[in-house]
């Protein structure tokens, strides 16, 4: 009797052990968030770009989920608290609902930002937008992963690839960033921290830098050898024997290129009143 008890228990432990194990499904809200593998404030200057008033910021928004076969509807606001920018003068204000299409993993959401505003030459503002679920997508993450800041002027701002390169370029300063734009031949060097391709631009990285550390150790030979560049220098009527370097274009932005007996050299003055040196 106990044998055969103990064949019954053997069978229905192999007929429970064989049952199917049940699907596991993807059973959660879908949420949206915003996504940049570099930072969570971007970077813009209309002084990058003279000939445009305005400008579109293309923000990706991703969905935490499933993609389904029809559109769905999210919001994307401003944060007051943290924004500066004024609506209607230096951005477009958004819209009231942003649509992820059908069979969407993520949509780009234009974000204009204007640079009439005449301010802007010595201020810069941040408007800080922010995704939320809206209609159709959950809020469930954090407020970080969910709000970005675009922090933009009509002067020039630190780029996030400068760190990279300090130790060529030296401290930022936005003169020193200027005078970069107009020799180097390059306005960007690209990012190296974090990207598994960094070799690749790391020697035409190390040309445009050249191509500045040749500026500065003599900007009258480079001056004489870009004519078509438009840039001049003149003497200041100040007895210094310091120089004005401007292009002939905007001759009311000066360089300051001050002479300095001591060593018979002349060097660069920024905004702060340090020397320009990329050491």
């Amino acid at each position: 009797m106990k044998r055969n008890i103990f064949f019954i228990l053997l069978f229905c432990s192999a007929m429970f052990g064989c049952k199917k194990d049940k699907e596991l499904l993807y059973n959660s809200q879908d949420n949206v968030y915003l996504d940049y593998t570099v930072k969570d404030t971007l970077s813009y200057s209309f002084a990058l770009h003279v000939s445009q008033a305005q400008d579109t910021i293309w923000v990706p928004v991703i969905i935490s989920g499933n993609r389904v076969n029809h559109d769905r509807h999210f919001q994307m606001s401003v944060v007051p608290d943290s924004t500066t920018a004024i609506a209607t003068v230096d951005y477009e204000p958004l819209k009231s609902s942003y649509t992820m299409p059908a069979d969407s993993g993520v949509v780009h959401i234009p974000v204009i930002i204007k640079g009439t505003d005449t301010t802007l030459v010595n201020k810069s503002v941040v408007l800080t937008v922010r995704v939320s679920g809206g209609t159709d997508f959950a809020s469930l993450f954090n407020e970080s992963i969910r709000t970005k800041k675009i922090l933009f002027s009509n002067r020039l701002e630190e780029p996030a690839w400068w760190p990279d390169w300090q130790g060529e370029l030296g401290d930022y300063s936005r003169t020193k960033h200027q005078l970069f734009l107009i020799s180097s031949g390059t306005i960007d060097l690209g990012m190296v921290t974090g990207n598994p391709t960094a070799y690749e631009i790391i020697p035409a990285a190390l040309y445009f830098i050249s191509n500045f550390d040749n500026f500065l150790a003599d900007p009258f030979t480079w001056v004489s050898q870009n004519p078509t560049k438009g840039y001049v220098l003149t003497p200041r009527n100040d007895g210094t024997g310091d120089y004005d370097f401007y292009s002939t274009i905007d001759p009311a932005k000066k360089f300051h290129l001050q002479y300095f007996p001591s060593v018979n050299k002349y060097l660069f003055i920024d905004e702060n009143g340090n020397q320009v040196t990329t050491n």
